[in-house]
């Protein structure tokens, strides 16, 4: 029974390793197809399932090009992070900050397509991680950059009271809305 059970390893090891080389490759093809990678979604969501492994994928997969000028990789990545999304439960992951980051992303993304249904998935990005200063100031930019500035101002302000962390960059984006800025975070800010 112990050789048997020492083989058994050993094949789930080789298996594995396979798995791993396959995933690499797939990862290396991305650059050259980003049209398929089933192989590297089932793998994440048959092993570990995790927000950490598909935030990695999702911004490996965005490298490929610009999904400002790019519709089919826009399309792609709208695609890849609703799969995310729906693949990683709000109640089991609301506290991890690379699920939320994915949840806002999507939202980004969605604004390129379409600013109602991404305001839909802004309010859900807030609803469900609403610890994450992030979250907040991203809703709160796409509302000043649709022109609502009263609902920009609403968000950040109720950020402040639902103590999203950190404090620092709701009161930065605050200061920056009320010197009229047009982005609430500048790069070195964010």
């Amino acid at each position: 029974i112990a050789s048997i059970m020492n083989r058994v390893r050993d094949l789930k090891n080789k298996y594995r390793n396979e798995d791993n080389i396959t995933d690499e490759l797939n990862c290396t093809k991305i650059s050259a197809d980003t049209t398929d990678n089933s192989g590297t979604v089932n793998q994440i969501m048959m092993t570990t399932n995790n927000p950490e492994d598909w935030l990695c994928f999702l911004l490996r997969l965005e490298k490929k090009g610009s999904p400002r000028r790019d519709v089919s990789l826009l399309n792609r990545l709208i695609g890849r992070y609703s799969q995310a999304v729906t693949a990683l439960p709000a109640e089991k992951h609301s506290q991890d900050e690379s699920y939320a980051r994915i949840l806002v992303r999507f939202a980004e993304l969605k604004a390129l397509q379409d600013p109602e249904e991404a305001r839909d998935q802004f309010h859900l990005a807030r609803l469900n991680c609403k610890k994450f200063a992030f979250v907040h100031v991203a809703f709160a930019q796409f509302e000043l950059s649709q022109g609502n500035m009263k609902k920009c101002k609403q968000l950040l302000q109720k950020a402040v009271e639902c103590s999203a962390v950190p404090l620092e960059m709701l009161e930065t984006a605050l200061q920056n809305f009320h010197s009229q800025k047009k982005q609430l975070l500048s790069d070195e800010e964010k």
